[in-house]
């Protein structure tokens, strides 16, 4: 167990600057501690109805301009993306009592972006992409078995290209906020926002320069 009152003080004034180097920080040290779950995280949508929805997914790559993520388009995440792209990401790291919460505006990946990670998956990871009609109702699990095993023979020993609905998403985050643990519950929040909000609310991303700040718990 982590000793919660041994970790490094998390101080607004001696966070990094920036919000992706001290996450990287961070999740280098999640990764010593629970290496198979560090990369994922719960991306939370909202509907057309208002209706908030989530689920996790994995981080697959990340930068200055946000945090990177693939799945099928048509899905119920992204059926609502398209229609309300803006979303959450909650990534819960419980070997060493932290969190981080993100916020931002999501915008599909370039196909090339999306080809080359595509690429890189297992090829039954991509006949399942191509099989799964995702978040539709199925009468059994035969059904999807069937379909994946056409996909493969349809494409025989050539690649199997990604389908057109499939690719990847890019959250460009306007807030992040680390949270870790103290056995008192008055734990520690910091949160960075936008240093600077242009005229009339909006703001430019990707964002370059933060302010950070303490949060009650």
């Amino acid at each position: 167990m982590v000793d919660l009152d041994r970790l490094p003080d998390l101080d607004p004034a001696t966070v990094d600057p920036d919000p992706i180097a001290q996450f990287n920080a961070w999740l280098r040290e999640a990764r010593e501690t629970q290496p198979r779950w560090a990369d994922a995280m719960v991306l939370a949508t909202v509907g057309t109805d208002g209706n908030p929805s989530a689920r996790a997914v994995l981080l697959r790559g990340h930068d200055v301009d946000g945090f990177r993520f693939h799945t099928n388009r048509d899905s119920h995440k992204g059926r609502e993306l398209a229609v309300n792209p803006k979303a959450a990401l909650v990534f819960l790291w419980w070997g060493v009592e932290r969190q981080v919460r993100v916020e931002g505006v999501v915008e599909h990946l370039s196909d090339a972006e999306s080809d080359a990670y595509w690429a890189s998956r297992p090829r039954g990871s991509q006949a399942s992409a191509w099989a799964s009609p995702q978040s539709e109702v199925v009468a059994e699990r035969g059904a999807l078995d069937a379909a994946a095993a056409a996909i493969e023979a349809r494409f025989g020993d050539d690649p199997i290209p990604r389908p057109a609905h499939w690719g990847g998403f890019l959250l460009r985050h306007t807030s992040v906020e680390l949270w870790q643990g103290r056995t008192s519950r008055l734990h520690d929040r910091v949160r960075y926002r936008p240093a600077a909000v242009a005229e009339g609310g909006a703001t430019e991303l990707p964002i370059r320069t933060w302010v950070t700040e303490r949060l009650a718990p």
